[in-house]
């Protein structure tokens, strides 16, 4: 029965969420089971694709992202995979009707990884980001509101924002393994090889204010998924605070976490907050 592989395709994103981010499976389950289920196949399609342009330095990247885009579209255009991963993701992108430029433009930024390794301009740097984040942040969007576009629209930019405030701190987190592992740099305005606190606090800032633009959004999504993508964004806000105090050396060096004790309690944090409706 299909309904067995459907489940298993389910649980196989579900896997790959917990398997590759501690911190998004923590915040995926905060929200409602009647959502989370989707939420995790919009990861592990997005996680997939990711790890063939970051991780599979001994194989044909480009021939590996081409069958998994050719299999992409034949998933959303046959409702099936016999990859799990695509047949979980094309269940949500039916479900909610998620746009297909979105998706369009998600591969497109991933295949920019393939060769790209510089953003010399800011509307380099905005279309990459748009693609890889924002878009992401859109999806779930596609999610949360279930079909309304008029919330969809009201939302739009806070989403955006708050997926590119979660890539941004990732960029800064990653810096190493990005710079001399991939030899990529992301920020258009900012000499990585001799980042200082300067240049920091600039990116910082940036980030600052997409966080701000995110959480007027959060402040007006429904119950089932408030709790759940504000856990997110306080666990970034933490991330970000860590860099802040954190030399740009070390962050050249080394790769900046929030323990798993701190999570913890960050969450319980961030219940007691939305409990008390302080999240508004």
């Amino acid at each position: 029965m299909k309904a067995v592989f459907d489940k298993v395709s389910y649980q196989c994103s579900k896997t790959v969420t917990k398997s590759y981010s501690t911190s998004f499976s923590l915040a995926t389950k905060m929200l409602s089971s009647s959502i989370r289920s989707d939420i995790y196949n919009i990861y592990g399609f997005v996680r997939f694709a990711d790890e063939i342009v970051d991780s599979f330095h001994e194989y044909d990247k480009e021939d590996l992202l081409n069958h998994f885009e050719d299999d992409l579209e034949k998933a959303l255009s046959q409702r099936i995979s016999l990859n799990p991963i695509l047949n979980a993701f094309q269940h949500t992108y039916h479900t909610y009707q998620i746009p297909k430029h979105l998706v369009d433009s998600f591969m497109k930024s991933m295949r920019m990884d393939l060769t790209k390794k510089e953003y010399s301009t800011e509307s380099e740097y905005k279309e990459y980001i748009y693609g890889s984040a924002d878009v992401v942040g859109l999806m779930c969007l596609c999610v949360f509101v279930k079909g309304d576009k008029e919330k969809y629209e009201a939302l739009k930019e806070s989403a955006m924002a708050l997926g590119s405030a979660f890539q941004k701190v990732n960029f800064l987190r990653d810096l190493k393994a990005d710079y001399e592992e991939l030899n990529r740099t992301y920020f258009p305005y900012i000499n990585l090889a001799e980042l200082d606190e300067k240049s920091k606090n600039r990116i910082v800032e940036e980030i600052r204010d997409d966080f701000k633009k995110g959480y007027l959004g959060i402040t007006k999504l429904c119950n089932d998924s408030k709790f759940g993508v504000y856990t997110a964004y306080k666990y970034y806000n933490k991330l970000l605070d860590k860099l802040v105090k954190t030399p740009p050396l070390e962050i050249k060096n080394t790769r900046i976490r929030v323990p798993n004790y701190q999570k913890f309690g960050l969450l319980a944090k961030s219940y007691v907050n939305y409990k008390l409706n302080l999240v508004q």
